[in-house]
């Protein structure tokens, strides 16, 4: 048995979690740049293709319901262990399905893949009282995630690789986080043995008080719409650029690299921020930087520099959200409530970037940009009503 003395250092935890991110930001954001040559294979329309993105919603949905409820009984490591093993097991099919709809079946194992470690690291980090700068730090790794995945996909169709070999090598990075969950098992590193109870009342019960709560719907449609649009810029935005704009292919796949660098960035100086400016401020800063990429991305359709200002704006929505929920909760409702935000976020990367290929599918890939500022306009209309009805206070 390990004792006090022989204990592993407090930064393992911390660095798995933070690869977690790096992993799914990785998954999540490669099928952009390989929308194309999918499209081609399967003979698919944009609306067709949509079903990819609505198959992962009921593993999200799943997510949504269950994560907390998971982690109270087997612990974070093993709930990550899981999820990692179906992520990539629904990765290595999107490599080897010999038919779509097989390939559209494992959309069901991503998305709870994804969304037990998007809920389960987001409520373990809520909960630690260094939050202020790891929540930027865990978020900002997910952006180096999502940054590398279009580089590293438009790199090797560059190179003569097609798009399943593309996925197997999405795929073999993603097992690099059931390698380190496993180990960290073994070892048994306490983070990742011991669930972190709020409280001693049954999971499914505070389930139950936190989805009565006002303030988690209104949370989970903010991270719903946000990680909408994210997600429909990043699955989107190459198509538009490459099909509609005719920008050549490397440059748009790195345009959307570009994009997440943004992202990314933003996520990483969240900290400086949030002590400075305080977390209502730097979010009103975020939504008026938002509308202007937004209109520039849409007005001026030879250029790409937008794509960047847009993922700097949208960096600090999503973790600032997540660090206000202790704030504003009591910590028996917090694991639920952050399941519920994190997984119904992940139902809006399904949902909206379907929603969005249909209306493409009718109007041209044109209207793609458009569709955008639609959305960014609810997010500030939930983002005062919200601060408005809760009297949020500067941080």
């Amino acid at each position: 048995m390990i004792t006090p003395k022989t204990s592993p250092p407090r930064w393992i935890g911390v660095a798995i979690s933070f690869y977690a991110f790096i992993a799914i930001g990785i998954a999540e954001a490669g099928l952009g740049v390989l929308l194309p040559s999918i499209l081609q294979e399967y003979h698919l329309t944009p609306a067709t293709i949509t079903l990819l993105f609505v198959s992962q919603i009921i593993g999200y949905i799943l997510a949504a319901l269950t994560s907390s409820i998971v982690n109270s009984r087997l612990g974070l490591g093993r709930m990550l262990f899981l999820a990692a093993s179906m992520l990539t097991m629904a990765l290595g099919i999107y490599a080897l399905s010999p038919t779509w709809w097989l390939m559209v079946a494992a959309g069901n194992l991503f998305g709870l893949g994804v969304g037990l470690i998007d809920a389960g690291i987001n409520t373990a980090i809520a909960q630690d009282d260094r939050s202020t700068n790891l929540i930027g730090l865990l978020h900002g790794f997910y952006g180096v995630g999502a940054l590398s995945a279009p580089a590293i996909a438009a790199t090797l169709l560059a190179i003569g690789m097609n798009w399943r070999q593309v996925y197997g090598v999405l795929a073999a990075i993603v097992s690099l986080l059931v390698i380190s969950v496993f180990a960290a098992i073994i070892y048994r590193y306490p983070s990742m043995t011991q669930s972190k109870a709020a409280s001693h009342t049954p999971a499914w019960q505070n389930l139950g008080r936190s989805l009565r709560t006002p303030l988690v719907w209104f949370t989970g449609l903010l991270l719903l719409i946000y990680v909408g649009l994210e997600a429909s810029i990043s699955n989107w935005a190459y198509i538009v650029q490459v099909s509609d704009r005719q920008i050549p292919t490397l440059v748009a796949g790195y345009s959307i690299s570009a994009y997440w660098f943004g992202l990314t960035i933003g996520r990483f100086i969240l900290g400086y921020f949030l002590r400075s400016l305080g977390a209502v401020k730097t979010m009103r800063m975020s939504l008026v930087l938002l509308m202007i990429g937004l209109l520039a991305w849409w007005q001026m359709p030879d250029q790409w520099l937008s794509l960047p200002m847009i993922g700097f704006a949208l960096a600090p929505i999503f973790p600032t959200t997540i660090w206000l929920i202790p704030k504003q909760l009591p910590a028996s409702l917090v694991p639920a409530a952050v399941s519920f935000a994190t997984s119904a976020a992940s139902v809006g990367a399904a949902m909206i970037p379907s929603g969005v290929g249909w209306i493409a599918s009718w109007s041209g890939l044109g209207i793609i940009p458009l569709l955008m500022l639609p959305l960014a306009i609810a997010m500030i209309i939930l983002h005062w009503a919200n601060s408005r009805h809760h009297n949020l206070l500067e941080n």
